[in-house]
């Protein structure tokens, strides 16, 4: 079904499109978008500004690749103005087995472990494990074999919250029509993101959830009751935002110079002042020393079996996700709406 501007409700649920109905639109998130601090073209406060007066999205996130200081920045400055915009803390990681997209993460996720280990790690710190850009020929894209792995897995803290099947760039549209049969077969919920380098496409992939709020945006994702719509940006708009991308990248190589062979102390631009990154690292710190004496107080120095905040998020969770089991065949009787291709 379309919304009045076009959107697709993908798999929302009657509640929502009674909601269509009366007038009200669902909420809207977009939790994949890029900043300096790795390959994207604008910084975390350029990136809440344009959330805020440019778009209708509800929910954003900056997931950077193997980085957060940007997302922390960006949930900072939106806390301290009070914006109508919630920001949400997300890292797109290098996994051996392809990118990974971590939303409400508390710390930074290390790049090339085992897939098994990163899902855990995201489950650990209370956070959504989502595949971005599955089976992309252009990217890092998930296989299905690793998708299939991870579902399949006993591990109570290794599964899928969601997949990624609308993305409108080249690396998205690839796996669209894959990702959706897959997500079906799985009993899996979809979501949309941008994967946005630059200004102008935030938001042109986007989730569609029941609420407004990042609690919502959860909530939705858990149950699978969200849909999701994005464009697409076709091949010279594609080749536009690429070179902008290059331009960046040869201003951080330029700089990275100066540091390396001119001995300047500048350091790395990220898009957050000095002051905030300190106070950055002093909090993941801490937070990584309280996880690990938990551990060594549990009598192990391993990764525990459950989540470690909250044993009843596991239990939690581990009941969602056996319900989604038992959901697959009623979803596979209804027949399930493919993104657009």
């Amino acid at each position: 079904m379309k919304l009045a501007d076009g959107s697709n409700l993908g798999s929302l649920d009657v509640g929502s499109l009674d909601a269509a109905r009366a007038g009200t639109r669902p909420g809207k998130a977009d939790v994949h978008i890029h900043s300096i601090a790795s390959d994207g073209t604008a910084s975390a406060a350029q990136i809440l500004d344009y959330a805020e007066n440019c778009t209708d999205l509800d929910v954003i996130a900056v997931a950077d690749h193997e980085r957060i200081e940007a997302a922390i920045e960006c949930q900072r400055l939106a806390r301290e103005r009070g914006s109508r915009v919630q920001v949400v803390v997300a890292e797109e990681v290098t996994t051996r087995s392809g990118h990974l997209l971590g939303v409400f993460l508390q710390a930074r996720l290390r790049r090339g472990q085992r897939l098994e280990t990163t899902v855990a790690e995201i489950h650990e710190q209370g956070g959504l494990a989502i595949v971005p850009h599955p089976f992309s020929a252009f990217t890092k894209g998930m296989r299905k074999h690793a998708i299939v792995r991870v579902h399949l897995s006993k591990d109570p803290l290794v599964y899928w919250d969601a997949l990624e099947g609308y993305n409108p760039s080249t690396a998205g549209r690839y796996g669209r029509a894959a990702t959706a049969r897959i997500a079906a077969e799985l009993g899996l919920p979809l979501v949309g993101n941008s994967d946005a380098h630059t200004l102008d496409t935030i938001g042109d992939g986007h989730t569609l959830f029941p609420g407004t709020t990042a609690e919502d945006y959860r909530g939705a994702i858990l149950a699978g009751t969200t849909g999701g719509s994005c464009i697409t940006w076709g091949a010279v708009r594609e080749v536009l935002i690429y070179g902008r991308q290059v331009r960046k990248q040869a201003r951080d190589v330029s700089r990275w110079g100066r540091r390396n062979l001119l001995h300047d102390d500048s350091p790395r631009d990220l898009g957050v002042p000095t002051d905030q990154l300190a106070l950055q690292r002093e909090r993941e710190s801490r937070y990584l020393m309280e996880r690990e004496a938990r551990r060594l107080a549990e009598g192990s120095t391993a990764r525990p079996t459950d989540c470690e905040a909250e044993p009843s998020l596991a239990r939690r969770l581990l009941a969602i996700r056996q319900g989604r089991a038992r959901s697959t065949a009623a979803a596979r009787r209804h027949g399930v709406e493919e993104p657009p291709s």
